[in-house]
């Protein structure tokens, strides 16, 4: 960071200090949001003077951003001190609370909700901006997927002058809005949810799909080739000089080793060398409660969250095979109102499997279940849920305000 911040904004960062502690000590919340709102008003260009002179790197996409800011950190730590929002609070209000509690770290790894990547990029200078997938979202809360990465290619081609891409290559969309970028680094971790990039961004074609290759037979837009990869065998990420990275992550499935490459290839733009940063990946061990084990009356309870049709599958793909699941829905504000994503979803999978359903729209969940002949039990609240579960291994899936009901049933844990 400067060190040469006016008078007017270090009252800013005193007083943004000041209203985040009080949020913490009245149990309002870690005052991420409230801090950075107080010091925003106060100094208006409080974040760009925050982020001067360090080395930023900015991670979004819908999927997968807050792990992959927490992998993030943990592999540029090999090169020195670092701010981060990794717990969340993916705007500005948030990344300016980030930048002031670390004023003497000299790189930051900060996540940004999809909408305020443009606001960020001006903000902050980044070295690098890492983009992960975009896909359907809940409609009502969020821009149609698209329109979404039409946007994106639009600030690629105005805002990111000097900036290094960092981006999937399996992802049709991401690489239509990254192509415009002068620097880019390509990366690819597999990709199982395609529905939205069944059609070329760029003629509106059909896309013709191998595997992870994916190509548009009418106007030749095609994957790139990735340099950094997740091996076909094992845990590891196969490097741009060919070399095997293993991988020890405590974080499971496919979807977070391509979480874990993406972080690699975002620290070696630092300098960091991916196997000088991979064993910091291993003390990542949950994310905001994400994956977090708790215990209650002989159940062990894994947490997982998923928040629209891609995050489902990727969890499904995750849970352990014949082992009870609950599923938690809700409907509030931050969720988006309208559960019709729910019907995208496919719960073909969990046909055999003991399902307990909950969440305040847990009879629309059920609905969905029945069209898919997926044997269910809808229950009142998770502790109903945890009754009627058999002794042992359980696996939990809810979108965002259920997992955090979840998080506060269990005293908010980490």
């Amino acid at each position: 960071m400067s060190g040469k911040l006016t008078p007017r904004a270090k009252f800013a960062t005193v007083l943004l200090r000041g209203a985040a502690a009080l949020s913490r000590a009245t149990g309002r919340g870690d005052g991420s949001v409230i801090g950075g709102r107080v010091g925003l008003v106060v100094e208006p260009e409080l974040l760009n003077l925050l982020a001067e002179g360090r080395g930023v790197a900015l991670v979004s996409g819908t999927n997968g951003k807050t792990t992959t800011t927490r992998f993030t950190t943990a592999a540029m730590e090999a090169a020195g001190k670092v701010a981060t929002n990794s717990f969340g609070a993916n705007m500005p209000t948030g990344h300016t609370t980030a930048l002031a509690k670390t004023p003497d770290a000299q790189l930051a790894a900060l996540e940004v909700d999809e909408h305020y990547l443009g606001q960020l990029l001006g903000a902050t200078q980044p070295k690098v901006v890492g983009l992960l997938n975009l896909s359907r979202d809940q409609l009502d809360r969020a821009m149609e997927v698209t329109s979404l990465a039409a946007k994106w290619r639009e600030i690629v081609e105005k805002d990111i002058h000097d900036s290094i891409v960092v981006a999937n290559a399996d992802d049709p969309l991401i690489v239509w809005a990254a192509q415009p970028a002068t620097h880019i680094v390509w990366v690819s971790g597999g990709q199982n949810w395609t529905a939205d990039s069944s059609i070329c961004p760029v003629c509106g074609k059909h896309l013709d799909r191998f595997g992870e290759f994916w190509r548009c037979t009418h106007c030749g837009f095609t994957r790139p080739n990735p340099v950094w990869t997740v091996a076909d065998e094992g845990s590891a990420v196969i490097a741009p000089d060919g070399s095997r990275v293993e991988l020890d992550l405590q974080l499971p499935g496919r979807i977070n080793r391509a979480n874990a490459a993406m972080a690699l290839a975002m620290a070696a733009q630092f300098g960091v060398s991916p196997h000088q940063a991979a064993p910091n990946l291993s003390t990542v061990q949950s994310v905001a409660g994400r994956y977090a084990t708790v215990e209650r009356d002989g159940r062990r309870l894994r947490l997982l969250l998923a928040k629209n049709p891609a995050g489902w599958l990727e969890n499904f793909d995750m849970i352990r095979p014949d082992l009870p699941v609950i599923l938690a829905l809700n409907a509030r504000e931050v969720d988006g109102f309208d559960t019709s994503w729910i019907y995208d979803v496919d719960f073909n999978s969990l046909r055999g499997r003991s399902v307990l359903v909950t969440g305040d729209r847990r009879t629309d969940l059920a609905v969905r279940l029945e069209m898919d002949d997926v044997d269910f039990t809808v229950v009142d609240d998770v502790s109903a849920a945890i009754g009627h579960a058999s002794a042992g291994d359980v696996e939990v899936i809810a979108n965002y305000t259920a997992f955090q009901d979840i998080r506060k049933e269990f005293n908010r844990v980490n």
